[in-house]
């Protein structure tokens, strides 16, 4: 029998209103894995209320930051406890490589122990006035309720970059993940109680991002909204948000430049641009699909990350020797087989892949693909793809691939491989991109802040400037002179 996971709701597992599940498959082999709960308005209600009371209870409103900082530190030690079972969980719901997956949930306990650490050093500040007899100073406070709405392809690291500067500032949560993952962050909520969290503090409905996702934007209890996915959804909750003067913070899509220059060691940007764009299949929001490689060395660079890429295992991401899974759904893998086929219309070249490969497995496996012959203009170029697909164009001066790297909407990510330290420098202040690696790709870490620019994003995830997001500014003004207040409308002499 198919195991079916319920909400969870003010600390517990609760069925959904409307009595209906959906079944979330493994995308490696189509294989039904378990049912989830397919939230309505009326869930995400209940939702809400839940954090809000827990909100306003004292056990969670008149703990001190120190306290939440300490519950946090627990919450990353249970992760830990629990990182293989959560890896395999999320390898199974979204075909990412377990060995990669394993990665990440090894590192994830220091997101957590960061923001614990973060927790009670937010501070205010003491405000010079005109007079000795006032003092002003500022505090931060929470918020209120935060609606986290998670996408499939990172869906745990990129839930506790949400819900760990939340926690730490004294929020509480409704999250929602994408209806293709649900299972690890259901898990995750049940963590948070075992840590110590009070009941109601994080919630976790699952469903349709046109159900549940859109009740929880939507909803008049909730103080702020912070989304990962794509651009449009997001453009429509900036716009629902900016209609009730509540705040979001957006992580939206890219279509992030990866710049090889003359002098950089090829064989170094090679791998830089295999791991930009064919890790995790392509499925990030960071990926570096635009390369440009400067003409003296366009061929060798195509040769090599054409070989890689031909040479690249794919198969089950549970095989330690599986380099590359499937994509995730279905309906993902068309969309990344239409945009082959659109530049193709357009007049790309496929240098290798384009197509699904023969495995032996019913997943949606398609390979890892160069394209060649594109130009800044056309579609595939200018449209995020959110596969594993690179378009390679050749440059011929530092002005050129500057003004093809910042044509684009997007202001996510970008590369840039050179060993001319004055360049790199320059090219990272003139690159209309909220995180620039120099001779590295997809490094991160839970102390550095990350922003998008144009339509790649609103506000700051990571580091300390994210605690801001979610807090708010309070000044305070107090009359320290004892003496009675005059009469404002005595004039004085």
């Amino acid at each position: 029998m198919t195991e079916r996971y319920d909400h969870f709701i003010n600390g517990q597992h609760s069925a959904p209103v409307g009595g209906e599940y959906f079944a979330s498959t493994n995308p490696a082999t189509l294989d039904v894995l378990y049912e989830a709960a397919r939230g309505t308005a009326e869930d995400v209600d209940r939702a809400v209320a839940a954090a809000t009371e827990a909100f306003r209870n004292p056990l969670w409103r008149d703990l001190s930051a120190t306290r939440r900082g300490h519950l946090l530190r627990r919450l990353g030690d249970l992760v830990a406890e629990n990182a293989e079972e959560l890896a395999l969980q999320e390898t199974e719901d979204n075909g990412k490589l377990l060995r990669e997956m394993r990665g990440q949930l090894a590192g994830l306990p220091e997101y957590l122990y960061y923001y614990a650490g973060l927790a009670d050093k937010v501070q205010g500040s003491q405000i010079p006035t005109s007079s000795l007899q006032v003092l002003n100073y500022t505090q931060r406070e929470p918020l209120g309720v935060v609606g986290a709405i998670t996408p499939w392809n990172s869906p745990l690291t990129l839930t506790t970059s949400k819900l760990a500067p939340a926690l730490a500032a004294g929020n509480t949560l409704v999250i929602k993940p994408s209806e293709y993952t649900s299972r690890t962050i259901l898990r995750f909520a049940e963590l948070t109680v075992e840590a110590g969290f009070p009941d109601g503090v994080v919630n976790v409905v699952t469903g349709m991002g046109a159900e549940a996702g859109a009740a929880l934007v939507d909803h008049p209890g909730i103080a702020k909204i912070s989304f990962t996915g794509s651009t449009a959804t997001g453009a429509r909750i900036a716009a629902s948000t900016a209609s009730r003067f509540i705040g979001c913070t957006l992580e939206l899509g890219g279509k992030s430049p990866n710049i090889v220059f003359d002098d950089a060691d090829v064989d170094n940007a090679a791998m830089g641009v295999v791991a930009g764009i064919f890790a995790a299949a392509g499925q990030t929001c960071i990926a570096g699909s635009r390369v440009f490689a400067h003409r003296s060395v366009y061929e060798e660079l195509l040769e090599k990350v054409s070989a890689r890429a031909q040479s690249i295992v794919i198969g089950d991401p549970r095989d330690k020797a599986t380099e590359l899974g499937p994509l995730a759904f279905q309906d993902q893998l068309d969309k990344v087989s239409s945009y082959v086929r659109l530049g193709v219309d357009e007049g790309a070249t496929v240098a290798t892949g384009g197509s699904r490969p023969a495995t032996d497995l019913a997943g949606y496996f398609f390979e890892p693909t160069v394209l060649t012959g594109v130009d800044n203009g056309m579609r595939v170029v200018r449209e995020e793809i959110f596969g594993p697909v690179a378009a390679v164009m050749p440059f011929d001066t530092e002005e050129e691939v500057l003004g093809l790297a910042n044509d684009t909407q997007y202001g996510l990510a970008a590369g840039v491989w050179t060993q001319n330290l004055a360049r790199a420098h320059r090219m990272a202040r003139r690159l209309d991109a909220g995180t620039v690696w120099v001779n590295t790709y997809r490094a991160m870490s839970p102390m550095s802040p990350r922003q998008g620019f144009k339509s790649s994003g609103v506000g700051i995830e990571h580091g300390l400037e994210s605690m801001h997001e979610y807090t708010r500014l309070k000044s305070v003004w107090i009359n320290t002179d004892e003496g009675p207040v005059a009469d404002p409308f005595t004039l004085r002499s």
